[in-house]
């Protein structure tokens, strides 16, 4: 049997959670104080995910880039492909927070969203 030691980022506690697996079955989780530090063990053994953050360049607005963020948690293995992806990406001002600014990212079926609001000059 291995033990596995995680911080869960779950909630603001960040409980110290052990993670006891026999091969790829999991055997038992102890440490967390709600259940979503189990959910957060389980995911992350199972299916890592990220949320990813970057800036995408605007021409003719008020900053030359823009916030984004996908608008859900994308498989840690395809953020590298999502970074390279949002580099090629150039939007025209003005841009509104809430836009999508790339539709299934890399295959994933979540989309990529301004952050914030930029104005045309």
């Amino acid at each position: 049997m291995d033990k596995k030691e995680f911080v869960c980022i779950g909630c603001p506690l960040g409980c110290n959670i052990t993670v006891e697996t026999d091969g790829a079955e999991i055997k038992s989780i102890t440490g967390n104080t709600c259940p979503r530090g189990a959910d957060y063990v389980t995911k992350e053994l199972t299916d890592p995910r990220r949320i990813v953050t970057s800036l995408v360049r605007v021409q003719g607005g008020e900053m030359p880039v823009v916030s984004v963020k996908t608008a859900s948690d994308i498989p840690k293995g395809k953020i590298g492909e999502c970074i390279r992806t949002l580099k090629k990406i150039e939007l025209q001002a003005p841009i509104h927070m809430g836009d999508v600014v790339a539709e299934n990212v890399c295959g994933t079926g979540i989309n990529v969203v301004a952050t914030r609001t930029v104005d045309k000059l």
